[in-house]
């Protein structure tokens, strides 16, 4: 970020190069380019780096509910077509994960003989011996799913974290300068699962709240218009019904609070926003929802039969991840003694589990003593769990250079 001498965002620098991994400028270095705008959007998605400092920096999330997220994993398949059944939509609740721990699936079927599968992980599940990946892995194994894969071929796969907290963790969208928009601020319709059409509104109503300030002659100050017109629109309406179906779930369970949600939004839907329970606090971050690992057992996950189920370097091969491992490592420990003397014996340290990539390992020597913290960092497909999940937020996931990451076929 660029800010001005008054503290207000004047625009970003992008497109730094050739800085090694000691830090040092490269014989290819180049410094990058200062793009300055009268008024700076942020949407870089969920977690983004950019939106995580400027929340911090002017306060965004004060008086707001902490932002939840769930981590989704998805293969895209070529299947027979005996196999293939053109529009078939299917969803799913719960198995293979417990009524305490929130989650689901989709699957559709489309294109060329595609199949595109996948599952979702709320992360504020408390369990720290549970691997999201191997949950995905284990549920392809149902008998109303592995069917539709049997005979085909597995040809991408990829994560990202999603945003989940709804209208109550909105932060304040606006700040000296510009404006977040989209899974920036957070604006997923959870229970319907669709979040791209208010990203799209939300980054509509923030260009026509600047374009009106500069025909008025104004840039750099705060589009307060730009949050008074999402209040109005639809894209709030339709948040305000369903604000209260993650924290009913988390509160009640998957089986009892999916059927009082799902009697909380048919009630708010015909009333215009009214639920009996008001607006519901969400409470915890997802890292202070994570157990300590003495008071659950470790989860022993079925061997992948290479057929349905497959291990997570197999599936990184399948992400296309490339990042130059002469760059400094882009996920970063404010202190590198938390993971062995804090994270290990306290969790488990869990983030060689909810990781779906195999980005983080403890390594132990030939007698199996002194433990050792493991980042391959090339192998990260910027799912942003690490940065949500970590359970001391000592991982700060930052951008690496050169848009180096997954490069996703058709997903």
């Amino acid at each position: 970020m660029l800010f001005d001498e008054n503290g207000a965002v004047r625009g970003v620098v992008a497109g730094v190069f050739g800085i090694d991994k000691d830090g040092n400028k490269g014989a290819d270095y180049q410094p990058g380019v200062e793009l300055l705008a009268k008024y700076t959007f942020i949407g870089e998605g969920v977690r983004g780096s950019l939106a995580k400092q400027l929340i911090a920096k002017f306060g965004l999330s004060e008086g707001k509910q902490p932002q939840k997220f769930g981590i989704g994993l998805k293969e895209l398949w070529q299947v027979p077509d005996e196999k293939f059944q053109p529009g078939l939509v299917q969803h799913t609740l719960g198995w293979p994960l417990d009524d305490k721990t929130g989650g689901g699936s989709f699957m559709y079927h489309f294109g060329d003989n595609y199949v595109a599968i996948g599952f979702v992980v709320h992360l504020n599940y408390k369990n720290p011996w549970l691997s999201p990946f191997d949950e995905f892995q284990r549920f392809k194994q149902h008998s109303a799913v592995r069917p539709h894969l049997e005979g085909g071929k597995r040809i991408a796969y990829g994560a990202r974290a999603i945003t989940e907290g709804g209208l109550q963790s909105i932060p304040k969208l606006f700040f000296p300068g510009g404006a977040l928009i989209g899974c920036s601020a957070g604006f997923v319709n959870v229970p319907r699962i669709k979040g791209s059409h208010n990203a799209m509104k939300t980054g509509m109503l923030a260009a026509e709240a600047a374009f009106a300030a500069i025909q008025n002659g104004r840039q750099g100050d705060e589009l307060a218009e730009y949050e008074t017109a999402f209040k109005a629109s639809w894209v709030h309406k339709e948040l305000k019904i369903v604000r209260n179906t993650k924290p009913i779930i988390a509160k009640f369970g998957t089986a009892l609070g999916t059927l009082i949600s799902g009697v909380d939004m048919t009630i708010s839907n015909l009333t215009g926003g009214f639920s009996i329970f008001g607006t519901m606090k969400h409470g915890k971050t997802d890292a202070e929802s994570t157990g300590l690992a003495k008071d659950y057992e470790p989860i022993v996950y079925p061997k992948p039969d290479n057929e349905i189920s497959f291990d997570k370097l197999s599936s990184v091969f399948l992400s296309a991840t490339n990042h130059d491992e002469n760059q400094p490592a882009h996920l970063r420990l404010k202190d590198p003694s938390v993971p062995i003397e804090v994270n290990l014996p306290r969790f488990g340290e869990p983030a060689r589990l909810y990781c779906p990539a195999g980005v983080y390992e403890v390594l132990y020597d030939e007698a199996g003593q002194n433990p050792k913290f493991q980042i391959n960092f090339q192998n990260c497909v910027h799912c942003k769990t690490c940065d949500i999940k970590d359970p001391s937020q000592n991982i700060v996931w930052t951008t690496p250079q050169g848009g180096d990451g997954p490069n996703y076929p058709n997903m």
